[in-house]
């Protein structure tokens, strides 16, 4: 009876107890991700290429379909050629890729689209740069060959060059095709960044990330050819490329905020203080006055706006580690204390006022009749200019102190 017994209880446990996984036995060195949305015309292929070039290269690897809601049989095809299917409900391009990245065994990721458009038969300059100790490492098409018809004429000569210089210029990361969708990574370094981005700018998401948070980035050529569907692609040429072109400026505050206002303040100042000075400048048969010392303040005003949230953006963003600290920046705002920009800005304010009682006091000594626009506005501009800018000083420098980057005096 014991005996009949301990075999059922075996019977019991054999029967809850869940099946190995593939691979588990052994650790996995390299997982490719490949997003899925109705592949079944070449996802088949592009398993098949992947798992061939594993097998060449020697390297233990899975496959992972990280499959968006296909409706055309891919999850079948794809458990047939041997991969394993991970479902992720959430649409989009960065969503699928981030919930295949979770679920990858390996301690690198390869991830590559499902059109068998990259070259998936060759992993080789992939694997060989993580081996290296690289971090990230990026497929450069413009390098490695681009088969005709492979890549759209925009995409090619417009939208790619232009984004992946201005991520250069952005970021100062040496990366000659920003968005090349084949690349390999570590990837506990990746999932540590924090990625938020669910669309197709999780290409520059990763790639900037990667840059601010100091990765070893490095690049290796890789071919692209034209791809296997006999449907539209998912990409969308303007909406997606605005939609990169957003996410690089959204994490670049200089370019966006902080460069264009010190712009505006150099000619805004320029112009006005001029004008003021001098009056009305002549340069041939164009005249520089009234109005052009009007455009000149509104530059000054816009300037010191658009610099101010710049600086606070900024700020902000560092305190909620969306970008890293810059000891440049904290070393500079830190000359900038709370109770500077006060001072500063109440200065600013009084000599406002001081100007518009000067112009009150000329109107007086004119009897309070009535005045030439030309000849006595320019003391209530530059009033105004001195008084708005010194309130938007003093404000800026109240947003900032509260980010609690600038250190107070008591600390």
């Amino acid at each position: 009876m014991t005996a009949l017994i301990g075999a059922q209880k075996h019977l019991d446990e054999s029967a809850v107890a869940p099946e190995p996984r593939p691979n588990e036995a052994q650790e996995v060195e390299l997982s490719i991700v490949l997003p899925c949305l109705n592949e079944a015309e070449t996802l088949e292929t592009c398993i098949r290429k992947a798992r061939r070039s594993l097998d060449e290269l020697g390297v233990a690897g899975e496959v992972i379909i990280a499959d968006n809601g296909s409706t055309d049989g891919s999850q079948a095809i794809a458990e047939g050629a041997g991969a394993r299917v991970v479902a992720i409900p959430r649409r989009g391009y960065g969503a699928a890729l981030r919930g295949g990245i979770e679920a990858a065994r390996g301690r690198h990721v390869l991830m590559a689209d499902a059109d068998d458009s990259y070259a998936l038969d060759s992993l080789g300059p992939f694997v060989e740069a993580l081996r290296s100790g690289s971090e990230l490492v990026m497929g450069n098409r413009f390098e490695g060959g681009i088969a005709p018809g492979a890549m759209p004429f925009l995409h090619r000569y417009l939208g790619n060059p232009v984004l992946s210089r201005a991520g250069r210029l952005f970021f100062r990361v040496p990366i000659g095709d920003f968005h090349c969708g084949m690349r390999a990574f570590h990837r506990d370094t990746i999932r540590s960044l924090g990625m938020q981005t669910e669309g197709m700018e999780f290409a520059s998401e990763m790639v900037v990330r990667s840059a601010l948070a100091g990765v070893k980035i490095t690049e290796v050529p890789t071919t692209l050819r034209p791809d296997g569907r006999s449907r539209a692609p998912h990409l969308r040429t303007w909406t997606d490329g605005w939609r990169h072109l957003r996410f690089l400026l959204a994490f670049s505050p200089r370019w966006l905020l902080l460069y264009p206002a010190l712009a505006m303040l150099a000619v805004g100042v320029l112009g006005l203080g001029g004008l003021a000075v001098i009056g009305t400048v002549r340069v041939g048969d164009v005249s520089f006055g009234l109005h052009t010392m009007l455009a000149c303040a509104t530059l000054v005003i816009l300037g010191l706006q658009v610099g101010g949230v710049a600086l606070v953006s900024r700020a902000y963003a560092a305190k909620l580690e969306l970008l890293p600290r810059s000891p440049r920046l904290e070393k500079w705002v830190d000359r900038v204390t709370l109770e500077r920009g006060l001072i500063i800005g109440a200065v600013s304010v009084l000599l406002g006022i001081g100007a518009f009682i000067a112009a009150l006091v000329t109107w007086g000594s004119a009897g309070f009749g009535q005045l030439d626009p030309v000849s006595t506005m320019r003391l209530p501009i530059l009033g105004m200019v001195l008084i708005v800018g010194g309130t938007q000083l003093a404000v800026a420098a109240f947003a900032i102190s509260l980010t609690g980057i600038a250190r107070s005096q008591d600390d």
